[in-house]
């Protein structure tokens, strides 16, 4: 994987919980899938250099449902809850540095929960520095969804979407920019009614799709694939296109790294980005 030197410009890499994790079954990862991936992103000869995130399926999911800590810190079980779901969700996050790390890559795990604070379940601001500093050593820096401590709920959960879109912010102050998100899941891209792949979403069509997107499939408290294509769209008024795939299909990440998007859906402005 190469790795150049002027880091102006980023591609932003979401796998997906239900990519890498069996949803349904708690603690359970994809360990083959997961090799897979990695093996695809360490493949690829992708310009720009890539950021890579995770969700946490299975793992943190689970438990932050079990124990309501999506929704603050209000009972001592909470506060047990807040330690146990930040075991699992890095349980899950060595995994994919392991399998990253195994596939060739220089991976570099960066933790929400240590660069940033959270009020009433909404994240502020991330330092970017020691994410700057590791790709302009050559490093492949991996967030993830975490337990990130708040100033109003004692502690809250931070979506990967969210994470994502406070490393955009940050980026942006120092002039580089994400030029696309590729949001890696378990379908083939965002599906209509009758099960088919939707192409694109653009002004004329997002707020009719999201009006109907389904349950998601297993624990989920961070809204799924409607908090992927809200997220998807915010980036995408702001100019960042964002590809919705299906990651678990031999070759889709890696064509995507290449500039060759395979099926899917594509999110952005009507004519755009």
């Amino acid at each position: 994987m190469r790795h150049p030197t002027a880091v102006n410009e980023l591609t932003l890499v979401k796998l997906g919980g239900s990519l890498i994790t069996d949803k349904t079954r708690s603690l359970t990862p994809r360990t083959e899938t997961l090799a897979r991936l990695a093996e695809e992103i360490a493949g690829a000869g992708s310009e720009p250099p890539l950021v890579v995130g995770h969700g946490s399926g299975s793992f943190g999911h689970v438990t932050a449902a079990k124990y309501g800590v999506h929704r603050g810190v209000d009972s001592p079980e909470a506060v047990d809850g807040v330690a146990a779901t930040q075991v699992h969700a890095h349980r899950l996050h060595r995994l994919v540095v392991e399998a990253l790390w195994k596939a060739g890559c220089r991976p570099f795990s960066l933790a929400p929960s240590a660069a940033m604070m959270a009020a009433a379940g909404r994240p502020g601001s991330w330092d970017a520095a020691p994410l700057r500093a590791a790709l302009r050593l050559g490093l492949l820096p991996v967030t993830f969804g975490d337990v990130v401590m708040d100033t109003e709920w004692g502690a809250s959960i931070c979506s990967t979407e969210e994470v994502f879109e406070a490393l955009i912010a940050a980026l942006a102050g120092s002039g580089q920019r994400v030029a696309k998100v590729l949001w890696m899941g378990a379908t083939a891209g965002i599906l209509d009614g009758d099960g088919s792949t939707i192409p694109a979403i653009d002004g004329d069509n997002v707020a009719e799709v999201a009006k109907h997107l389904g349950e998601t499939v297993g624990a989920d408290v961070t809204g799924g694939m409607r908090l992927r294509l809200e997220t998807a769209w915010r980036l995408a008024e702001r100019g960042i296109e964002s590809w919705i795939l299906n990651g678990l299909e031999p070759g889709v990440l890696r064509a995507a790294l290449d500039g060759e998007p395979a099926g899917g859906t594509r999110v952005a402005p009507s004519g755009g980005a």
